[in-house]
């Protein structure tokens, strides 16, 4: 799978091991393509920014899915939401990553680098890309309502 990733300087706060780098080779490791959208070091840098770049690479095709990461998710997720076609959804737990998908279709997973352990990080991940759209009537009725 191509998957867009995002971030503001919250993927490279202290200490060490960075989330960003950590969850791209996570990534790789997976098998999946990372099309690195920013930022790439603990520089300020505004999440709107890397979220626009994220969103902009799933509506024009260029990947499946996205990830963002900020401090909270909360942010950027708000930022990603604001282009139509885009679901962005902030995770803190398991079961959120699974219907995220499942239930809405979430095209990009967002998630806070204050608030989560990088193994949480990457629990969420790997459920949320592992996860399919049910495609059950009622929740396609809703997303086509926030369409």
């Amino acid at each position: 799978m191509k998957i867009a990733f995002g971030n503001d300087h919250a993927g490279f706060d202290a200490p060490e091991p960075f989330y960003k780098p950590a969850l791209v080779e996570h990534l790789e490791e997976l098998g999946h393509e990372v099309l690195d959208c920013g930022s790439f070091d603990p520089e300020p840098v505004d999440y709107p920014d890397s979220a626009k770049a994220v969103a902009n690479a799933i509506l024009d095709g260029k990947v499946d899915r996205g990830i963002l990461l900020c401090g909270t998710g909360i942010g950027i997720s708000i930022a990603a939401n604001r282009f139509p076609g885009i679901r962005a959804a902030v995770c803190t737990t398991p079961f959120m990553a699974q219907v995220t998908r499942e239930h809405n279709d979430a095209n990009i997973l967002c998630i806070g680098r204050r608030v989560l352990t990088l193994d949480e990080c990457k629990e969420l991940i790997d459920i949320w890309l592992s996860e399919d759209f049910n495609g059950a009537e009622r929740h396609q009725r809703r997303i086509d309502k926030i369409e």
